[in-house]
């Protein structure tokens, strides 16, 4: 994967699709933990929130930079 795409004449980091990409799946899981109502079994929902989020787009920024 290249590590710069083209967005309409701009380049871009490939890391900012992968954020997005990342943001999109966080959230994802986000209503799915919430409609299932399993943010009752931890401690902290936030933190859960942004601990999944990192796990995610590091380990989409893994497969790019690797």
């Amino acid at each position: 994967m290249p590590r710069e795409i083209a967005f309409h004449g701009v380049y871009m980091p490939t890391m900012t699709l992968m954020f997005l990409i990342a943001a999109g799946l966080g959230w994802a899981l986000d209503r799915f933990i919430a409609s299932h109502d399993l943010y009752r079994f931890f401690w902290h929902p936030a933190l859960l929130r942004l601990s999944l989020f990192c796990c995610l787009f590091g380990a989409l920024a893994l497969t790019v930079y690797r």
